[in-house]
């Protein structure tokens, strides 16, 4: 079947293990072994991990007691956002050097829609190829880059060739490729996601695309209309260079259980502290504060109000998260607190969008990537 798509060139540039490949290119010591960084002591979580640590099992958002036991030769290192941040910078400027649409998704990530470059050249193919060349020989760290005709392929390529590699999915090649693809892979489809389709037959995008719109959207709510258009290589969303930032949000995980509300509050006060300070830098302020308590058990509870004006000040946010904290009882010890800003003053402004394309063409024509 011949299905008729907006044609963009769009790379997904993704860093290798960006965190980890920043402590190892800084200390040359800590090249070839298996780093986690953060996850040190006793309540520790892993940020990123090295390679030669993601061997053993080792991965982000890991407790590091668990990443210890995996691999016991794991090197714990501190985290260093700002170092990351500078790094960031730079690679994000060699983005600039080829198009003005660039979409951060974080840090170590980024879109870039280079149908129009600055360049002149009409392969993305090999945009992307100087690209990764010129993050290893200036910044002295590898990358890896999904290419095609829109972001979801892209993001999905990103990770084919990983690391340091590349995957290019042509307009013709597309429908094929994601039949094929593992529905794991399937950026948007996460692991409760994905044993639910496998307990629905589902493993391929093959049988994906077997299921009607309304099957999907029966058993899958809203993201079956999502999942229904992916599969078939339709997904319109544009490279977006200025992303509208939702909301600034700090927390603390503790080493120790808190079991009184008297001893949260210190720890509440550096919190709004260091939410102030982003909120600051970012020149943005909020009216709705959320208070995040993660219990001993895990288990997560959230408790929001929403200001009648806007504030960015320590001691308002401080204020409302105490009363939000004693609004109830606590059903457990506490491990961890947030807190976070929303409803931000920046959510009216209109950002510039990727323009969009003048044609459409079916994917089984030639297009030169």
């Amino acid at each position: 079947m011949s299905v008729d798509l907006p044609i963009r060139k769009i790379i997904h540039v993704d860093m290798d293990a960006f965190y980890a490949s920043v402590e190892q290119m800084d200390n040359p010591q800590l090249k070839g072994k298996p780093i986690a960084v953060g996850g040190g002591g006793k309540r520790g979580v892993v940020s990123a991990a090295s390679y030669e640590a993601r061997k053993f099992g080792v991965k982000s958002a890991m407790a590091g007691t668990l990443a210890a036991k995996l691999c016991p030769e794991i090197i714990f290192v501190r985290p260093n956002f700002e170092r990351y941040s500078e790094i960031s910078k730079k690679i994000r400027a060699i983005f600039y050097d080829y198009t003005h649409l660039v979409e951060p998704l974080s840090l170590d990530e980024a879109y870039l829609d280079v149908t129009q470059n600055k360049k002149g050249n009409p392969s993305a193919t090999l945009i992307a190829k100087d690209i990764r060349e010129r993050i290893f020989n200036e910044v002295g760290l590898t990358a890896s880059a999904g290419i095609s005709i829109n972001k979801f392929i892209a993001k999905v390529a990103s990770d084919y060739n990983k690391p340091n590699g590349q995957k290019t999915v042509n307009p013709e090649e597309v429908l094929t490729f994601l039949e094929q693809l593992d529905i794991r892979k399937f950026y948007g489809v996460g692991k409760v996601t994905a044993e639910k389709m496998y307990q629905k037959g589902i493993f391929t995008g093959a049988d994906l695309k077997q299921k009607s719109l309304e099957y999907l959207e029966t058993h899958f709510g809203k993201s079956g209309g999502y999942y229904y258009h992916v599969v078939r290589g339709i997904h319109n969303s544009e490279v977006k260079p200025y992303r509208t930032r939702k909301s600034l949000a700090a927390e603390r995980t503790f080493s120790e259980n808190l079991s009184s509300e008297v001893f949260m509050l210190e720890k509440l006060e550096h919190i709004a502290q260091e939410v102030s300070k982003r909120l600051n830098k970012s020149q943005v302020a909020g009216k709705t504060v959320t208070l995040k308590i993660k219990y001993s058990d895990f288990t997560l509870q959230t408790r929001s109000k929403t200001l009648p004006y806007f504030i960015n000040d320590k001691d308002v946010i401080l204020d409302t998260a105490k009363d939000l904290l004693y609004q109830e009882t606590l059903s457990n010890s506490v491990r961890l607190l947030g807190i976070s800003l929303s409803n931000l003053n920046n959510e009216t402004k209109k950002t510039p969008a990727a323009p969009k394309p003048n044609k459409t063409v079916s994917v089984q024509l030639k297009f030169e990537f």
